[in-house]
């Protein structure tokens, strides 16, 4: 009898065939990515949407590789290195501000905000140049490894279904902005912040403003300012992360600690920041614009730079048709966040960035205030000068010490180590302050001057002190509802050879857009139409500004400057 035919190789043997043939580490190659970014969703991701919408992202970025390069295995490794870079900045981030990164702030990386990240973190230079000697052979050998080419077109079609899927989830379920402060749901929040921000621009533009209004503003006039008795120079310091650290319970502080914070007078006034933690760019629009960087909504991180050539108003600008020539020292690179063209906009006539004054690395208030008095010198006889000192010593971090060689004599009041050293460094800046009023005294023997100084925000920590027992998101929808408590820092007037000119603007506790009108009513300077308004306002709200019913006033004033021409394009 025949024997029966051979029925050849079963279904299972011939996948087990094509496995061995592939070999192990080939298809390691294809899964290991994905296995990863699995692992990393059940770890940084809490809940269902948020879950979701990290598998969508995920799709997103992987056929948005394989569409470029056809091969998943690379492709799968790609998206992993951007995920993780994501997730690391995201809790850098939040280490600083509190805030995980959201989409918008991809507009933030530039050469000069990089250079500034290298100089706060100076071993996060090697870091990255040690991931890049690592990362560049692995994908090569992904490379040569991966042994599936995929066509463009279905990559591309499942790329715009996630892409659509992510869109509808964001827009029908929109993420709370107070979850921006938890520390987690890196990826779905970044990719969700996305379609709000572009829906918010498609609907609102970048800043907020009144439909319309039947008041007019005339434009101030260059000759119009004519300001009764001689003109105080007017000084203007930005204190960095500066705040009265008593407000907490339980802190130890120095003898004669609240001094620093107490004006010519001898009041202690309270200046309300609309940042905390670590943007003092919001404040450096508030008083350098007289403005608020709430009205620029989920864009704010990026007001400096949106205001740049379009908010043609300002304290500079002000002073310069009072006859002041304008000066700012800033301790930054001047591209960082756009600081440079930003004060030029507002009337900053001479921007002086670090490396044109010659910082190395960051340095002490006091290299600040001696180059300023150098500049002051240089100034021509009966003609007023604003000058902008912007210090940064006091920035985070504070976990490790600044300068030990100064202040010699400091003795740690016996808190937590970071806190001391937040102390140490506010003791350091009140004694370089009082030798730069020295320093004007001597140099300047006769000549009027007015000092301003104010905290651009409470440092980092301060939200856990002033509200200890509450988590991340308790402390987040308190940010978000603008809690004065967490935005509480100073404001002080000094003078040399000149007394403040008493006014109802000088208030014990005003917002930060406010301050540019104190400084020009406590100078005797006349206010320009704007300003003018913008007093009205103040009285009416009392110190408030945005807050005032609830953006009303401040969306009114931005109105009225875009009518005027001050405000473009926006």
């Amino acid at each position: 009898m025949a024997s029966a035919p051979n029925p050849g190789p079963s279904a299972t043997t011939a996948v087990l065939a094509s496995v061995a043939a592939l070999g192990i580490w080939r298809l390691l190659a294809v899964a290991a990515p994905h296995l990863a970014a699995l692992a990393l969703m059940y770890e940084t991701e809490t809940d269902f949407g948020s879950r979701l919408s990290f598998a969508l992202a995920w799709g997103i970025l992987n056929f948005f590789w394989i569409t470029l390069l056809r091969r998943p295995a690379l492709s799968g490794a790609l998206s992993l290195t951007m995920v993780v870079v994501l997730v690391l900045l995201s809790r850098l981030k939040h280490d600083v501000v509190q805030m995980t990164v959201n989409f918008i702030d991809l507009m933030m990386i530039d050469r000069d905000t990089v250079a500034f990240l290298f100089t706060i973190f100076p071993n996060l230079r090697w870091s990255v140049i040690l991931a890049g000697l690592v990362t560049l052979p692995l994908m090569y050998a992904l490379w040569w490894l991966d042994p599936f080419r995929i066509r463009r077109l279905p990559a591309f079609t499942c790329k715009l279904a996630c892409l659509a899927a992510l869109v509808g989830y964001s827009l029908y379920h929109p993420d709370e902005a107070w979850r921006g402060y938890y520390d987690d749901g890196y990826l779905s929040k970044f990719f969700r912040s996305g379609v709000t921000a572009v829906s918010d621009f498609a609907q609102y533009g970048f800043m907020e403003s009144a439909a319309s209004t039947n008041d007019r503003l005339n434009m101030p006039l260059v000759d119009a300012c004519h300001p009764a008795g001689r003109r105080p120079n007017i000084i203007m310091i930005h204190d960095e992360s500066s705040f009265d650290i008593r407000a907490a319970q339980g802190i130890k502080v120095p003898s004669r600690y609240g001094d620093h914070f107490k004006s010519w007078d001898g009041k202690q006034r309270t200046f309300l920041a609309e940042s905390n933690g670590g943007p003092s760019w919001f404040t450096e629009y508030n008083v350098l614009a007289g403005l608020s960087s709430r009205s620029f909504g989920r864009f704010a991180y990026f007001v400096t730079r949106i205001a740049t050539g379009r908010v043609e108003r300002g304290l500079p600008l002000a002073l310069r048709r009072c006859g002041y020539d304008t000066m700012s020292l800033y301790p930054a690179y001047g591209g960082f966040m756009g600081a440079r063209s930003f004060q030029m906009t507002t009337g900053i006539e001479r921007f002086l960035d670090s490396k044109d004054l010659g910082a190395k690395d960051v340095e002490p208030d006091s290299f600040f205030y001696d180059k300023a008095l150098q500049l002051m010198g240089q100034q021509p006889p009966n003609k007023p000068l604003f000058t902008f000192i912007y210090l940064g010593a006091n920035h985070f971090p504070w976990e490790t010490r600044f300068r030990p060689d100064l202040l010699p004599n400091w003795r740690a009041p016996g808190n937590v180590a970071s806190i001391d050293e937040y102390l140490r460094r506010q003791a350091m800046s009140a004694e370089q302050y009082k030798a730069f009023v020295a320093g004007l005294k001597k140099n300047f023997p006769g000549e009027p001057f007015l000092i301003v100084r104010y905290g651009d925000h409470q440092p980092e920590f301060a939200p856990n002190l002033l509200e200890p027992g509450l988590d991340q998101g308790a402390i987040g929808k308190k940010l978000d509802a603008y809690d004065p408590r967490l935005y509480a820092t100073y404001y002080a007037i000094d003078a040399v050879n000149f007394e403040p000119v008493k006014s109802d603007a000088v208030m014990d506790t005003i917002d930060g857009p406010y301050l540019p009108l104190v400084i020009q009513e406590a100078a005797g300077i006349p206010l320009d139409p704007s300003f003018a308004e913008q007093k009205a306002i103040m009285l009416r709200c009392k110190g408030l500004f945005y807050g005032c019913k609830d953006g009303a006033e401040a969306r009114r004033l931005n109105r009225l400057l875009i009518n005027a021409g001050m405000i473009r394009g926006l």
